[in-house]
């Protein structure tokens, strides 16, 4: 069991932490319902002192070489790796996220800031000659990666340290200043990652983190300081920005309700093993958690069995258990729309194979056979502990369900037929294809991103960094000799 020590997450702003005179409320953890800790919430003017801060900052932290800022980002990860367990332990407290789901996120945020600290080195531009238009035979450019100034980054609750590491440090490696608005369900974590930020060297004025609602998040956005805003959330909220923003380039990591095909070939095992290891992690709630698997129609029997005899696998319980595999979702209104959803889809006409029961913020794993194309399980994104196996004749109707959606992140393919594969990751309208895996696959140093409704732009702090820079570019033009 995690031992329950109280904390406090506080708004940092022009380098201190704030503490008094200001709204405060409960953290409670959504699995036990226990008082883990309390958020210090940021007023309008520590927004705006926020604001005023990283604006004035900008050009100091730019002019931070990019080895220091290199060296600064390793130095964060070494921390982070001698203080694992205990991270690990506070976003399963936080969260109700299993143990065994958040060391491994800790591990990502590990190389995550490593990939952060090796990139601030490679803001590399290029020559170009002049001489390709007669009018510059005398001239000669250069291109240059710089800092767009000041990065407003907006995180979710799902993956709180992660999706945090993926916006701070790809921003800082480029040298921006950056206002951090992270989740208001996990601004403990997110406190506390500050603080190891800040020990790691990180200077005092190369961030400001503010903490509330939606109210602080739109004072943010549309300030016409911020420079760049990289929002990860849902696509409400993202609307909301761009109508905000103005000028301003906007990042936006969103959701999805992805598509994972099982053709008749595949190796169902494999399949089943995969899909219900990755549909029902952190309950679901991730933007490309395994949401609709459409399945040949030659093998459904053969592979609805073998995913229920998986999922029944899945050990339900207390998140800070090294061997509980689903935890809780975030709190239990969360819960209650899942099951709303579930007994949408079964008024719809979809078979419950295993699951469907709630138990406070907890909601089993859940297996739906055949719910109909226009139920909220298959049209809208779940982020809840649901899978829905659905058939399908040919691989085209496959291709054209998974393509008819508003979303597009990423996709899973099982087969063994490589002409096919390639076949179908061509055809599908989708940031990512995985073949032989499922849609819930991602490595940290890949270009992470969607299409649609999906999203904007690409995470991955190589890629990341290329939309928080722009580039500059000198040119030089010479005598003209006589």
């Amino acid at each position: 069991m995690i031992k329950t020590t109280v904390k406090k997450a506080h708004p940092y702003i022009n380098g201190e932490w704030v503490e008094t005179n200001r709204e405060s409320v409960l953290i409670k953890s959504p699995y036990s319902g226990e008082v883990v800790g309390e958020q210090v919430l940021a007023t309008p003017e520590d927004v705006e002192n926020a604001l005023a801060s990283a604006y004035a900052s900008k050009k100091q932290i730019a002019n931070i070489p990019s080895h220091e800022r290199g060296k600064i980002l390793k130095r964060a990860a070494s921390l982070l790796e001698q203080g694992k367990e205990r991270f690990a332990e506070l976003i399963s407290l936080e969260l109700g996220k299993p143990l065994k789901n958040t060391l491994d996120e800790v591990s990502r945020s590990i190389e995550t800031l490593e990939l952060s600290g090796e990139e601030a080195k490679r803001l590399t531009g290029e020559t170009l000659p002049g001489d390709a238009s007669e009018r510059g035979t005398k001239a000669i450019a250069s291109t240059f990666r710089v800092p767009v100034g000041v990065v407003a980054a907006i995180t979710p609750f799902n993956a709180p340290l992660n999706l945090v590491c993926h916006k701070v440090g790809p921003a800082f490696a480029a040298g921006n200043s950056v206002i951090l608005k992270p989740a208001p369900q996990t601004a403990l974590i997110a406190t506390e990652l500050l603080k190891l930020l800040l020990e790691a060297g990180l200077p005092k004025n190369a961030i400001n983190m503010v903490l509330g609602g939606v109210e602080i998040g739109q004072q943010v956005v549309k300030d016409d300081r911020i420079n760049v805003i990289s929002f990860t959330g849902g696509v409400v909220a993202a609307r909301n920005i761009c109508e905000l923003a103005n000028m301003k380039k906007v990042l936006l990591e969103l959701g999805g309700n992805a598509s994972t095909i099982v053709h008749e070939d595949a190796d169902l095992k494999r399949a089943a093993t995969l899909c219900a290891r990755t549909g029902f992690s952190n309950s679901g709630q991730s933007c490309i958690s395994v949401q609709r698997i459409y399945v040949h129609q030659s093998i459904i029997p053969t592979f609805t069995d073998l995913l229920k005899e998986e999922v029944l696998k899945l050990k339900i319980g207390d998140p800070s258990l090294p061997d509980t595999d689903v935890g809780c979702l975030v709190d239990e209104n969360a819960a209650k729309r899942v099951m709303n959803w579930i007994n949408e889809s079964i008024q719809l006409g979809a078979t419950v194979v295993c699951g469907g029961k709630q138990h406070g913020a907890t909601v089993e794993p859940t297996i739906l056979l055949n719910p109909p194309k226009h139920s909220k399980v298959v049209c809208q994104e779940v982020f809840g502990p649901i899978v829905s196996i659905i058939p399908y004749e040919t691989i085209e109707e496959a291709i054209a369900e998974t393509n008819d959606s508003s979303f597009g992140l990423q996709t899973g393919l099982f087969t063994n037929k490589m002409d096919l594969a390639y076949k179908v990751a061509h055809s599908l309208e989708v940031g990512g294809v995985v073949i032989n895996g499922t849609s819930n696959f991602r490595l940290d140093h890949w270009p992470y991103g969607g299409v649609k409704n999906s999203g904007i732009g690409r995470e991955g702090p190589r890629y990341a960094i290329e939309d928080m820079t722009e580039t500059k570019m000198i040119v030089l033009q010479l005598p003209i000799n006589e």
